[in-house]
């Protein structure tokens, strides 16, 4: 058990339709709330912990991966989901099946994290372990069931699980190989009929019933998910000043001008008459509720 674990796969197909006209001009991975895209700065925090190889599965505007990969050319390598506009997530992993043969990290595109996120996972005992945060109230949560550690349920209605919610879903998770193979296995038994399965909701619960998964809560873990306008604005103003800051990183944060600029200021507006503190918690980290 805890094999050393030097690769990682980044899930970077998604159209990025809820944000939008940015949705339309870039992959959300290329979103920059310092002096780099996202997804670069999450290459390097890997590079920190000791990942040597990371897989990159694209799909939407593809070609803006091309440039990152030559700045990496001996670590990232690229591989393509052609049937991005239509499917799942899950489906995006299937596609890096061939490439993938040792236990991975499994990372999203669109996330924002500390350091702790990923040595959390790579110190934890165990194999599978899915990583949780405390509660935010910050949009979109994915509520994650447990019993006595492991993964039961995930769901984005948290009155549909049982009474043991332990925390949500952050979107960083390691994966072995055997769960791995029987992730995909239950992909496949679907594939027939839809591609439209979400790796974590449908797959990884699947898989879990057949291996234990563990599930490790970080409560007061500085992350978060940039699925719309209204999550960007948490992320720049709380969020990635919190990592900078635990993470004793000075790189410069990021700052709107022209069009974007005056329409983030004014979401920004909306959201503090609308929302206050539930949405905005303190410095940059998910709150327990």
């Amino acid at each position: 058990m805890n094999a050393i674990v030097t690769s990682s796969v980044i899930l970077a197909a998604g159209m990025g339709i809820r944000m939008e006209r940015r949705g339309k001009r870039m992959p959300k991975g290329f979103l920059r709330l310092g002096d780099r895209p996202i997804i670069e700065e999450s290459i390097s925090r890997l590079l920190e912990v000791g990942v040597r190889r990371i897989v990159i599965v694209t799909g939407h505007l593809a070609g803006f991966y091309h440039a990152l990969q030559a700045r990496y050319p001996d670590v990232v390598q690229l591989v393509h989901n052609p049937y991005y506009a239509d499917s799942g997530s899950m489906y995006s992993l299937y596609c890096a099946r061939r490439y993938v043969r040792e236990d991975f990290l499994l990372l999203e595109s669109d996330l924002i994290y500390e350091r702790q996120a990923l040595t959390t996972l790579l110190e934890y005992p165990e194999d599978n372990v899915v990583l949780l945060s405390g509660f935010t109230k910050s949009s979109d949560e994915v509520f994650v069931q447990t019993n006595s550690g492991c993964l039961v349920a995930m769901s984005k209605d948290r009155d549909s699980l049982g009474p043991h919610v332990a925390g949500e879903l952050v979107g960083i998770s390691k994966i072995s190989q055997r769960l791995y193979r029987v992730m995909l296995q239950k992909a496949v038994e679907r594939f027939h009929t839809t591609r439209h399965m979400d790796y974590e909701t449908d797959c990884l619960v699947a898989a879990a019933r057949v291996i234990p998964v563990n599930c490790h809560v970080v409560e007061d873990l500085a992350w978060s998910e940039m699925d719309d306008e209204w999550q960007l604005i948490r992320a720049r103003d709380k969020v990635y000043p919190a990592i900078l800051q635990r993470d004793n990183q000075t790189a410069p944060i990021a700052r709107e001008s022209g069009q974007d600029g005056r329409r983030l200021r004014n979401l920004r507006a909306a959201l503090s008459d609308r929302a206050g503190a539930a949405v905005l918690p303190r410095e940059g980290t998910k709150n327990p509720q």
